[in-house]
């Protein structure tokens, strides 16, 4: 930096800390109750019987014939693989199609954080495996007040001073918590297969107010893995020395009733896991442009097994450039831009995301031609950051909204 630069630089600071004298500091303003919070939701929903093209957008839409026939399409596999489903609520946060997943034969579901399991049990879905550690004083408190709200809640523990900190909570709050040891694959979360796992499973089995129940092996890594030979390959790979932790933790007398993990992508691979029980299938309900990428068992680049049943629908806000669209659904409609959002019945279309609140559509032909105001219906990038965006989604069949959910656990990321 040159001398005349940073003398600038310096005045600059100098005038500036000297102004700051001067700044009017607002005294502090009344907080806002949770309730208070609620009702200042600034949008109603639209409501039953009307046609979805008639929809204010964005707007998150699910066909709701294609997910009842995904959700029945994956338990019907996993039975015959002889595996359970404890699906992932993180995808859809949506208590209304937890229990659509139960009622058709899930055991459980899973939640990524505890706001979104407490939401979940607030709605009536109490069988909720959480699948990240809770390390604060506050929420272990909190993990203990939802397992007295819920007996079949049960919670992850990958760290041996944690499971004493929740056994002391447990024992003040007057329960015995459920837990089952995080088993890394790969390095995001999880205590490395071993004997470290297993001596921090006998540390759980020995803590008074604990109550071993198994153990948790989610290999995020391997679900958007292309084509199902390498996917298949490296899923069973890498979780070899988990299972070899499993059955060591058996031979030592140790409850082994759950060893849970996998998801959409190798929902067909983890029957082959020796002691594997469940699978936490999760965008398999909704498939985005992400899934339909890793190609099939059948060997088809585009993952058929389950149908695209979300969808923002949008509208087309500028048409008056040639083989270019702009609509109303830019990132804060469909968050990420990679893989672009795929627009339906137009293979020829590019969708990009990247401006906050508008989309670009290149295209060099296109089935018909558009009209501002006209609407677009959009396969998303990645489900369940998209449904985050959203206070509710609009059920619909047949073209019309049948019903309307409310997006329970939006926003509950703690």
């Amino acid at each position: 930096m040159s001398n005349a630069s940073s003398s600038s630089r310096r005045a600059f600071l100098a005038t500036a800390a000297a102004g700051a004298a001067h700044v009017w500091i607002p005294r502090p303003l009344k907080g806002y109750s949770t309730a208070e919070v609620i009702a200042m939701t600034p949008v109603t929903p639209m409501g039953s019987g009307v046609s979805k093209w008639d929809l204010d957008t964005p707007a998150l839409c699910v066909d709701l014939d294609k997910l009842d026939a995904n959700i029945a399409k994956m338990q019907a596999a996993l039975r015959r693989n002889k595996l359970d489903s404890r699906p992932h609520a993180k995808t859809h946060k949506c208590a209304a199609i937890a229990k659509l997943q139960m009622s058709a034969g899930a055991i459980g579901i899973c939640a990524a954080k505890l706001s979104e399991a407490e939401a979940m049990v607030a709605q009536g879905v109490d069988k909720v495996c959480m699948t990240t550690g809770n390390l604060s004083p506050n929420k272990i408190r909190r993990a203990m007040q939802l397992r007295k709200q819920a007996k079949d809640f049960i919670q992850a523990v990958d760290y041996e001073p944690n499971a004493h900190d929740l056994s002391a909570a447990a024992k003040a709050a007057g329960v015995v918590a459920d837990v089952v040891i995080d088993v890394a694959v790969g390095t995001r979360s999880g205590i490395p297969a071993g004997e470290g796992a297993l001596a921090l499973a006998k540390l759980v089995d020995r803590l008074p107010n604990l109550r071993l129940r198994g153990m948790l092996s989610y290999d995020g890594g391997a679900q958007h893995i292309n084509t199902f030979a390498t996917r298949k390959e490296r899923t069973l790979k890498n979780i070899e020395e988990n299972a070899r932790t499993f059955e060591a933790m058996k031979k030592a007398g140790l409850n082994t009733e759950i060893f849970s993990g996998g998801g959409t992508g190798t929902y067909n691979v983890q029957h082959l896991v020796p002691g594997f029980t469940d699978v936490q299938v999760g965008s398999y309900v909704f498939m985005d442009m992400q899934y339909l990428a890793i190609g099939g068992e059948d060997g088809n680049a585009v993952y058929t097994d389950f149908a695209p049943s979300l969808t923002v629908l949008a509208t087309v806000v500028n048409n008056r450039f040639p083989g270019r669209l702009t609509t109303d659904a830019g990132a804060k409609a469909l968050t990420l831009n990679v893989p672009h959002a795929g627009v339906i019945g137009e293979p020829g279309m590019d969708y990009n995301a990247g401006s906050d609140e508008f989309g670009t559509i290149t295209f060099k032909a296109a089935s018909q031609t558009y009209q501002m105001g006209d609407r677009l219906e959009l396969i998303v990038p990645h489900c369940d950051p998209v449904v985050n965006l959203y206070d509710y989604i609009y059920g619909i069949r047949k073209d019309r909204v049948e019903v309307v959910w409310p997006v329970t656990a939006r926003g509950h990321s703690q």
